[in-house]
């Protein structure tokens, strides 16, 4: 009997919240704690979906400082308009406006990836580029490296590959009704409410056992209708990284403005959450911002060259940051460019953080263990050779 191949990709479904709560225990015995990519989602789903490091795949954060190619240069007229936009409260900077604003321009400029401006002051805009603009999930995602649709596309075999647009609802069902027809051979489902759900509740003890108890009755169901059927499969989850319950803040962005240097003539800088990336014009600028952000009040510190290295993270010409300050475990910073206030749980924290370490679970032993997300790829790889060989023989035959 042919055995299927699924892959279920639960965004921020960390090692710690598996053990806690026992999810699937039973149905994915095979079970190892993954170490999570330095970085976000938009680090760590190129790295998965590549099966190499940021510095290979040339994704990190979204906005790195670029001031002759960035295409947000449109913005710096917005003050010419009584201002507009520039105070933090105007209506223009409000949460669903952003939203509405990334949505037009981002159809304007033909971008087919995930798109967003957040919380980056329209004034500083025109100094930076974005990373994902194009789809990482389509053909030729991520040249010039081969991703996961490459590969399948290559192999010959029928796949399906969640839109990630899409409702994670959406997606499970359709996989279901794809595996129960028996037209494919590789399914790869994505997920990503787990995320958004765990920033708002992660300490929320009886609300995530609820949110788990129904991802758990969903796949059983799945796993049952799939039985009743007959049809096999290799059924595995893997995430990206955890979630880690705030601990505290800084405003580093504060810290760093009361220097008195001016930006884009003496530093660039983006602040995420966990992290602020500068880029210095000037050797006056780099001294006082070292010297500044190395105080113990700023609940953080630079990471060393060969933290960069270990991490993949090492870019030609440092094209996401000079310099890049982490911040202790928990600590977040705000506001930040990602947003005005701090959220209960975050992560790109460190990734020797428990709290951040990802999960490989499955019904079936890997025919490695994976140590980091970057080996998820090669897993599938590896299953998609394999499948992708025996296609090639049974034709001969």
């Amino acid at each position: 009997m042919k055995e299927i191949p699924v892959y279920l990709f639960v965004d921020a479904l960390g090692w710690e919240i598996v053990k806690k709560y026992n999810f699937l225990k039973d149905e994915l015995p095979f079970r190892h704690p993954v170490k999570m990519q330095f970085g976000y989602s938009s680090t760590a789903i190129p790295t998965i979906l590549s099966g190499e490091h940021p510095n290979k795949h040339n994704h990190f954060s979204f906005f790195y400082y670029d001031p002759i190619n960035s295409p947000f240069k449109i913005f710096r007229f917005l003050k010419y308009f009584f201002g507009a936009g520039l105070h933090p409260r105007c209506i223009l900077n409000r949460g669903r406006v952003r939203r509405y604003v990334s949505k037009l321009f981002s159809k304007l400029k033909g971008y087919t990836g995930y798109f967003q401006l957040y919380q980056v002051p329209y004034d500083k805009l025109c100094y930076f580029d974005y990373c994902e603009k194009e789809d990482i999930f389509a053909k030729n995602g991520l040249p010039p490296l081969k991703n996961l649709r490459d590969i399948l596309e290559d192999s010959g075999l029928r796949f399906l590959i969640s839109d990630w647009r899409k409702p994670e609802s959406y997606n499970m069902d359709e996989a279901e009704e794809t595996l129960l027809n028996e037209q494919i051979d590789f399914v790869f489902i994505y997920t990503a409410q787990f995320d958004s759900f765990l920033h708002d509740h992660v300490s929320d003890y009886q609300t995530v056992a609820e949110k788990l108890n129904f991802y758990e009755s969903r796949l059983k169901s799945l796993f049952a209708h799939l039985k009743k059927n007959e049809i096999s499969v290799k059924f595995t989850i893997v995430s990206d990284h955890g979630m880690t319950p705030l601990k505290g803040t800084v405003d580093l962005m504060k810290f760093v403005e009361e220097l008195g240097l001016d930006f884009a003539k003496d530093y660039a800088a983006v602040y995420d959450s966990t992290m602020a990336r500068f880029w210095y014009l000037n050797s006056d600028a780099k001294q006082k911002i070292k010297n500044r952000l190395s105080d113990p009040d700023c609940s953080g510190s630079f990471l060393s060259e060969e933290e960069k290295i270990s991490y993949g993270i090492d870019f030609t010409n440092n094209k996401f940051g000079e310099d890049i300050f982490l911040t202790k475990v928990g600590i977040q910073i705000a506001p930040c460019d990602l947003g005005r206030k701090p959220l209960n749980g975050m992560h790109g924290f460190s990734p020797e953080d428990k709290d951040s370490t990802a999960c490989f679970l499955s019904t079936h032993a890997p025919s490695f263990i994976p140590l980091e997300v970057k080996d998820y790829f090669h897993l599938m790889k590896k299953d998609i050779d394999s499948l992708s060989l025996k296609s090639k023989t049974n034709t001969i035959i």
